[in-house]
């Protein structure tokens, strides 16, 4: 047996980007691997249940197909500085970066890829070795067309609609800015070491906004600090395992959330707090005739929620639920004094109803959930 992980997924993929930058801050041995057509729509599905990517494949020949059941599963295993703060705040403060990285942001991601021609041609090159290496350039080209048809048939679901683009263009620079601040003056979200926040945060910046060409560009480019984050996201510097596991760099002492965050957070409880609230609503409203066990619909009905000056509508998609639920099993694992300073963390930020939130027990499959526990629904 190989000690070795196998990481399938494109360097183009929001959560294969993800995976990846986590995999090499670590220090996995692992091998990545572009997923080709069979293995997308053969091995993953029959091993996973679902066509998605990243998929890890374990040295004991488990397949793991979310990207944060991938780091949990690693960061359990792997020793090495932990990716989780160990004080309460940065802690939870970290899990709800990690969610809102994952879920807010795949609107902008969209919206940069394809609203902009000129990003198909890396999408047509990339995609098209990767699904049928080997094979002519128009098989190639005919391929990408139906996965390239598939991607952006889910545009509207998740926001990107024209009459919403000058809204989403509007809120991406403010938000990029406040981020270029932020790393001007630390080198993560956290201190001097990455922590499960900046990996789910990376996934829009590895494979999109950082790499398509419009984006990268437009808007990074210009942003020198956010740029060089990316990078360190992207490249860990090949000793930084050795080092950390003497002497980890350092978090903020004291527990603290660097000042620079403040805006950043403010605008998740402003924002993302009330796209959960809107998905809870209608997940409990669909599971009260709703067959046991059974998973829901991958999207529901549109939710309208708060975005910068304006109202952004997108579908409400049941998944982002579990990450919530993901960030506030957190909260309840702590003990009665680090629940305080938790609370007092959120009032400040303004987002105390985030421990309101009463989520039904959700299970995970695939992209999917169901209501129960955690195992396959």
């Amino acid at each position: 047996m190989s000690d070795v992980y196998t990481l399938y997924g494109w360097h183009l993929s929001y959560f294969t980007g993800k995976a990846l930058c986590y995999l090499r801050y670590k220090q996995v041995p692992h091998q990545h691997k572009a997923v080709d057509m069979v293995t997308l729509g053969w091995r993953i599905q029959r091993k996973t249940g679902t066509a998605v990517m990243p998929v890890l494949v374990t040295p004991e020949g488990a397949w793991i197909n979310d990207s944060s059941l991938i780091i949990d599963h690693v960061e359990a295993l792997v020793p090495g500085p932990s990716i989780h703060p160990a004080t309460p705040v940065q802690r939870f403060a970290s899990y709800l970066m990690e969610a809102w990285g994952d879920e807010w942001w795949v609107p902008m991601a969209m919206h940069t890829r394809w609203t902009y021609p000129e990003n198909y041609a890396l999408f047509e090159r990339e995609a098209g070795r990767a699904l049928l290496p080997g094979l002519p350039g128009f098989v190639q080209r005919r391929a990408v067309r139906s996965v390239a048809g598939k991607l952006r048939d889910m545009l509207p679901a998740v926001g990107v609609r024209p009459g919403q683009f000058a809204l989403m263009d509007a809120w991406m620079a403010d938000m990029l800015d406040q981020l270029d601040a932020h790393f001007g003056q630390h080198r993560f979200l956290f201190g001097d070491r990455p922590t499960l926040g900046d990996f789910g945060l990376v996934g829009t910046f590895y494979g999109h906004l950082g790499r398509d060409p419009w984006p990268a560009r437009e808007l990074i480019a210009p942003r020198p600090q956010l740029r060089a984050w990316i990078d360190r996201m992207a490249e860990p510097a090949p000793a930084a395992a050795a080092a950390d596991a003497v002497r980890p760099p350092a978090l903020l002492d004291h527990d603290r959330i660097p000042p620079t965050l403040l805006p950043v957070f403010q605008a998740i409880a402003r924002e993302f707090l009330p796209l959960l609230e809107g998905i809870n609503r209608q997940v409990r409203a669909r599971l009260a005739d709703w067959p046991a066990g059974k998973s829901l619909p991958r999207r529901l009905a549109d939710v309208e929620v708060p975005m910068g000056a304006g109202r952004f509508r997108r579908a409400a998609i049941p998944y982002t639920l579990w990450m919530a639920q993901r960030t506030l099993d957190v909260y309840r694992g702590l003990q009665p004094p680090e629940k305080a300073q938790v609370r007092a963390w959120l009032v400040a930020i303004g987002g105390e109803r985030l421990l309101d939130l009463d989520i039904p027990r959700l299970r995970l499959h695939g992209v999917r959930v169901a209501a129960g526990g955690d195992g396959p629904a």
